[in-house]
């Protein structure tokens, strides 16, 4: 969890941005519900290394330096994020770090960064590199723990930021921490949808040893509706990607804020004991594993420590209710009824036998439910079997015939 400049600033960054940043996460109350880091994004090195080969911070953007700029963001018991590119060029077009990956490891350690955030554009032609997108960013995976070891000091967390090419899922947890999904995202629904669309068909690989990364929040962004950005935020935060802010934090409005600031939905991020994502249980508009940008699947759930955890989502352009099974989860257990607590309107909305109704989720709006078990359902509720299919008597009769 945390802050980057990217999102927010593009280029146009500073030391003063990036300070008064982790100033701003301190007094809106945002580092008190678990935003630790901040991200320094590209452009704010020179264009061309130093005689002695190192990453030089621009002398016009970070005149204090980058150990001076972390120094102060540690000193407000945060920690820093900085970023480089696994080619000869960061997207911008600044210095990148193949070739250097030990130097550049080492130096950003000596600078005092927590976090790298490594991208992957200016790629190497194959007859230089001579590797795929794994032996890529091993390079800099090893560098990292050789330059931590070297220093005896923690390793910087590894962001890594492929764009989910050559299905990270599969291999990124063994060299980094997080790995990328998907292109960017920008601040529409549309681009909300697709990406959740996309993460769907993976969701299950994140875990406490790695997260797919769903990409920066657009919360407080562009023309998400309200109801748009919490189905956003519910959706990245449910799904345990990392949640980093990426808004001007000076001009955030309260909406904005209540949104980054739910602790309960954050709770589930950060949950201690379980670390899966949700998952989907029905597609709802489409037949289940239908790929569908526009209409991605609206009934997800997964555990956590305290329960089940439900999201519905209203991907139409209208209100409509929302109606489950309860053991259409996989989490739930069949005979038993569960407490249902509005982790968005933090209420106790009574005790759900077999079904649950959401009235009314209003168009691209969210509903996220924490089910706790409370006990036997009532005696006699029919029918025997919520889920209809070869229920059957002892003696042999099949119900659902």
């Amino acid at each position: 969890m945390g802050y980057n400049t990217w999102n927010a600033y593009a280029c146009n960054i500073n030391e003063t941005v990036v300070l008064q940043s982790a100033q701003l996460m301190k007094s809106l109350g945002l580092a008190d519900v678990g935003y630790q880091y901040v991200g320094i994004d590209d452009c704010y090195s020179e264009k061309q290394r130093s005689s002695d080969g190192d990453i030089v911070a621009s002398k016009e953007r970070f005149p204090s330096g980058m150990k001076k700029v972390t120094d102060e963001i540690h000193s407000l018991g945060l920690k820093a994020g900085i970023y480089s590119d696994s080619g000869w060029f960061t997207c911008q077009l600044y210095p990148g770090s193949y070739g250097n990956e030990e130097r550049d490891a080492k130096l950003f350690q000596e600078w005092g960064f927590d976090l790298l955030k490594y991208d992957n554009c200016a790629v190497p032609f194959d007859a230089v590199i001579k590797e795929g997108m794994v032996g890529k960013f091993t390079r800099m995976a090893k560098a990292l723990a050789k330059a931590a070891k070297d220093a005896k000091k923690p390793q910087m967390l590894f962001s890594i930021c492929q764009w989910g090419r050559e299905e990270p899922w599969l291999w990124a947890r063994r060299l980094g921490h997080s790995w990328r999904t998907t292109d960017d995202i920008n601040p529409s629904w549309g681009s909300v949808t697709d990406l959740l669309n996309r993460n769907s068909f993976y969701a299950w690989a994140s875990d406490f040893y790695g997260h797919n990364d769903m990409d920066m929040l657009e919360v407080g962004n562009g023309q998400l509706t309200y109801d748009e950005a919490k189905s956003h935020f519910t959706a990245w935060a449910l799904m345990k990607s990392p949640l980093v802010i990426g808004t001007h934090l000076q001009g955030a409005i309260e909406e904005t804020l209540e949104i980054l600031k739910n602790k309960e939905i954050i709770a589930i991020n950060q949950d201690p004991v379980v670390g899966t994502s949700i998952t989907p249980f029905r597609w709802g508009v489409n037949r289940d594993w239908t790929w569908n940008w526009t209409h991605p699947a609206q009934y997800w759930s997964g555990k956590s420590q305290n329960g089940t955890v439900f999201m519905l989502l209203n991907t139409l352009d209208k209100p409509a209710d929302m109606t489950f099974t309860l053991t259409e989860s996989p989490w739930i257990r069949a005979g038993r009824q569960y407490t249902v607590r509005d982790l968005w309107t933090h209420t106790e909305n009574g005790t759900a036998v077999r079904n649950f109704t959401a009235h009314a989720v209003p168009p691209h709006g969210v509903v996220a439910l924490l089910l706790k078990d409370a006990g036997d359902e009532p005696e006699g509720t029919e029918p025997p079997c919520a889920r209809p299919e070869w229920c059957m008597k002892e003696d042999g009769t099949r119900i659902d015939q």
